[in-house]
């Protein structure tokens, strides 16, 4: 059986470019130390440029739109091309904040109230105030890395909130006060929980990737029977929406002790100090070891492939 070259996709063209190229050069030095590697920078919505489907199995750091949706993965999997993470279908419904709610809820993962709704049909902020209340959490349906992101704290604040949004289809919800909390899963396993806790009270996009706005506590100082319960949470959401591989999945844990599931994150950051190393190096796997399961299930998905374009 042979060994095939991981091929390191990162940059795109989504608002999380500059995020991916950082993830994914992280990823393409670590992964060298197993693994043949070569790097690709994305720059168009397309496959790149010598991806041999007899030669290289795909790790991919695409974020946000075309990577983290599916569109990517159709791509590959149209060309016979073997790659780690979730398939088309699982990251088209993970990236769809909306259909991953109705997904884990039907399985018994709490998320907030909330609701859905397009720009063109918005509700107004007096009868939004009344289905959730004042404190809303409003975000795109389809985007990532907390792109567009928006904490109002009052109905007048959520009145001009809305009056900004003009296009795209949107998710309001609750906002959940309590501990930010987030946890890795391998093959489907949750790995350690972290609790990130931003400055600013909020995790947006800032407080993600500006340094020092952000304290993480890792593990997380939970007991037993909470910690299990995240975990518990975690494993039965990667399995409704029909993960793949891997995942980071992020919860509020309200002050009365409340799990609420806030989204799947299909392709998250992997840089040494994102969550998702944080998370696996709470189980004792550091950020080569890490790499080196995350395409494990590719490679050997990639040998019977691989015979196929010989």
């Amino acid at each position: 059986m042979s060994t095939p070259v991981i091929a390191v996709l990162a940059g795109g063209t989504s608002a999380e470019r500059e995020v991916s190229l950082g993830s994914g050069k992280a990823v393409a030095l670590a992964m060298a130390y197993s693994f043949p590697t070569q790097f690709f920078n994305v720059e168009r919505d397309a496959l790149p440029e010598g991806l041999d489907p007899a030669r290289h199995v795909v790790c991919s750091t695409l974020h946000g739109v075309f990577g983290e949706d599916g569109g990517m993965q159709r791509l590959l999997d149209a060309a016979g091309i073997a790659y780690s993470g979730c398939d088309a279908k699982g990251s088209d419904l993970c990236f769809d904040k909306w259909r991953t709610r109705q997904a884990v809820s039907a399985m018994g993962v709490q998320v907030a109230p909330g609701r859905h709704f397009l720009a063109n049909t918005k509700p107004n902020a007096a009868t939004l105030a009344t289905e959730l209340g004042d404190q809303v959490v409003l975000k795109p349906n389809r985007q990532g890395s907390s792109v567009g992101l928006q904490i109002v704290s009052s109905k007048a604040g959520l009145d001009i909130a809305l009056s900004g949004i003009r296009q795209g289809d949107w998710v309001a919800e609750k906002r959940i006060l309590g501990r930010e909390l987030t946890v890795g899963l391998l093959r489907g396993r949750a790995m350690g929980i972290v609790e990130v806790v931003p400055k600013s009270g909020v995790f947006d996009y800032t407080s993600k990737y500006t340094k020092g706005l952000t304290e993480y506590i890792s593990p997380a100082k939970l007991s037993d029977e909470t910690a299990q319960q995240v975990r518990s949470a975690a494993e039965t959401a990667f399995a409704a929406c029909g993960c793949r591989d891997y995942v980071r999945i992020d919860f509020m844990l309200s002050a009365e002790d409340e799990l609420y599931l806030l989204e799947i994150n299909t392709l998250p950051g992997m840089k040494e100090t994102s969550l998702l190393p944080m998370s696996a190096r709470c189980v004792g796997l550091d950020f080569v070891a890490l790499c080196r399961e995350l395409v494990a299930p590719a490679v050997a998905r990639f040998q019977p492939a691989a015979a196929l374009h010989r």
